[in-house]
């Protein structure tokens, strides 16, 4: 099992990069929104990646971060999500967003992925709501605990989904607040700010 990979970057396509490890140049596909954050041909990169094999044909797909191989992990077992509708919705939102439009039942952000339905986004939502809120993003905090019903009351009253996770980041660690006092704060520190 390939479960990481660390070479130069020999050439960038639209999905896909080629990585030259250790004299073999590697094809992998990776997330379109991805691709800039690798760097320039010639820059060293590393990624976790998932090998599979499908119909008779090995392929490598890689990743920036854990919650991204673990989100893709998810996706692709959902009925009829292949891995190429997995990079399509990992290339449309980043982790963060995903985590949310999922907990928050949008399944208009989920349609807004290159071949991805209506059909297809609530059942994605349907299969993986209580499974992603445990995926901490990289940079922020996961959607676990009560925070998913924060995210997903911010993003009931209109708020981006980056606009909700830096309210609830800005929200303090105190044991015992209940989902409605983490609402509150939340919607204290958009005050603040506006």
């Amino acid at each position: 099992m390939i479960v990481g990979l660390r070479g130069t970057l020999a050439s960038v396509g639209p999905d896909w990069i080629h990585v030259t490890v250790g004299g073999v140049t590697l094809q992998v596909f990776v997330p379109a929104n991805a691709i800039a954050g690798l760097g320039a041909t010639g820059d060293t990169v590393s990624l976790h990646t998932l090998f599979r094999v499908r119909d008779e044909l090995p392929t490598l797909y890689g990743f920036p971060d854990d919650a991204s191989v673990r989100l893709f992990t998810l996706l692709t077992g959902v009925s009829g999500v292949g891995p190429r509708l997995g990079l399509a919705l990992l290339s449309a939102l980043d982790p963060a967003a995903l985590q949310l439009a999922v907990a928050s039942g949008d399944a208009a952000a989920l349609a807004a992925a290159p071949g991805v339905g209506r059909r297809t986004a609530n059942r994605i939502i349907l299969e993986l709501r209580g499974k992603v809120e445990d995926i901490e993003s990289e940079g922020g905090v996961g959607v676990s605990g009560g925070n998913g019903e924060v995210l997903a009351a911010l993003a009931a009253l209109g708020y981006s989904a980056a606009e909700a996770r830096a309210a609830v980041e800005g929200i303090p660690e105190a044991g015992g607040l209940s989902v409605e006092d983490r609402i509150r704060l939340a919607l204290q520190q958009f005050a603040r700010r506006g």
